[in-house]
């Protein structure tokens, strides 16, 4: 374990104006999609990051920064520990799937601001959420735990055709997928059982069987303080890869009425009180389905896939600084200033490729608010189920109109543009 301070790429480490409450940050993340959240509570705050690995694109934003082992909750606590008798520390603050649990741990140790970890562990395990939930009166699908492919096909029989079978311990919809009727049942199971992320946990019961449900999806970016509720992003979802429920792009409106919905406010409360989480900003989803709000999963962590920057685009309210005042112990205030449509499209082959080049194209259209490749040249691109979250690129644009936003982002594959070859048939098995 190493802890340095850090310098910057030009320079010296970002330094607030003042004496600002320094936050330890377990995780960065991936820079396309989570320098926003580091640009913004640098500009509040003192960071010293928790990493395997020493800092990179980090830097600007970094006080310091210590080299430790951030998914295990020992080690972490103990590097915690030493920045603390050092330094005086407001919070942690972690945004990663695969660390939020280990962060909690942190949190609790220096008697900081946070959720327990008994919490995070409420919310990370889907089949503990649905029973605590079931027990609140939260409405949500018919779900079912199972070890085996015969403990599949019986809940599937019990419960009706079409189930969703999804990761008992994962997010972001990664191993999610319908399955509408017996004779697919095998390698659906097979598929959900074999997907995994660094940092979440495998069950031996690791599948869950789930009533499947029709109507939109929507993703909610809320902030809780001291149990308060007050929703900051509505994200319209869209899927991809049927059967399968790959996130290829979201639609958050600053005007959406779900923002001021007496109803989706009573589920977040009544949910979130009853997994016990009452610091910081979730990540929760639902569907709108014929007999109603039906929630289908909480994430003790910001959204994923630039959900939190499209809200701060669309109103201004930026929740990845509301996460990080609630981690420091101070009450977020988000103020909404404005109302635009703000979306994104993630690109994807049309079969499993090998990027030879992604180039992008200056389209000179105001709207066109970013367009970035994500893939580098010889990066192998799987669609599901051989590969997850295969994308060479994203368009986001900010527009007056949901359909605007629409019309506009059937152009990002001319955007973005890839050339690649295919692989051979053997090799994407």
């Amino acid at each position: 374990m190493a802890a340095e301070l850090a310098t910057g790429k030009n320079g010296p480490a970002h330094e607030p104006a003042g004496d600002p409450p320094l936050l330890i940050l377990v995780g960065s993340g991936a820079e396309p999609y989570r320098e926003y959240i580091l640009s913004a509570a640098a500009a509040r705050y003192r960071l010293w990051l928790m990493n395997p690995e020493p800092p990179s694109w980090e830097l600007p934003y970094l006080a310091g920064h210590t080299v430790v082992d951030n998914t295990d909750p020992e080690l972490l606590v103990a590097a915690c520990r030493e920045v603390a008798a050092a330094r005086d520390v407001a919070g942690v603050f972690c945004y990663d799937e695969g660390l939020v649990w280990p962060a909690a741990h942190a949190a609790q140790a220096l008697g900081l601001t946070g959720n327990t970890p008994d919490a995070i562990r409420a919310c990370r395990d889907k089949d503990l959420t649905r029973e605590l939930l079931a027990a609140a009166g939260v409405a949500q699908p018919v779900s079912r735990r199972v070890a085996s492919l015969a403990e599949a096909r019986q809940a599937a029989a019990e419960i009706g055709y079409p189930v969703v079978l999804k990761p008992r311990g994962l997010a972001g919809s990664k191993g999610v997928l319908r399955v509408d009727g017996p004779d697919q049942l095998a390698a659906s199971y097979a598929a959900a059982r074999a997907a995994f992320y660094p940092g979440v946990p495998v069950y031996q019961a690791g599948v869950l069987v789930e009533e499947y449900v029709t109507g939109p999806e929507i993703s909610v970016d809320a902030s809780f303080f001291d149990g308060e509720c007050v929703p900051l992003a509505v994200a319209r979802k869209e899927v991809g890869f049927d059967p399968f429920f790959e996130e290829v792009g979201h639609v958050v409106d600053g005007a959406d009425p779900l923002l001021a919905d007496q109803a989706l406010r009573a589920q977040l409360r009544r949910s979130h009180a009853a997994l016990g989480f009452r610091y910081g900003v979730s990540h929760t989803e639902f569907k709108l389905t014929p007999r109603g709000l039906l929630l289908i999963e909480v994430n003790a962590r910001l959204g994923g896939d630039l959900i939190p920057y499209l809200g701060m685009l669309a109103s201004g309210v930026d929740p990845g600084l509301a996460a990080a005042d609630a981690a420091a112990g101070r009450r977020p205030t988000p103020a909404f200033r404005w109302s635009k449509v703000a979306a994104v499209r993630f690109l994807y082959p049309e079969q499993d490729t090998e990027v030879v080049a992604v180039q992008v194209h200056d389209t000179g259209d105001p709207r066109v608010h970013q367009a970035l490749a994500t893939a580098a040249p010889g990066t192998e691109l799987r669609l599901p189920p051989r590969g997850y979250i295969s994308r060479y690129g994203f368009v986001t644009v900010v527009t007056d109109t949901p359909q605007e936003a629409s019309a506009l982002l059937e152009r990002a594959p001319s955007i973005v543009e890839l050339k690649g070859r295919p692989l051979p048939v053997e090799a994407s098995r």
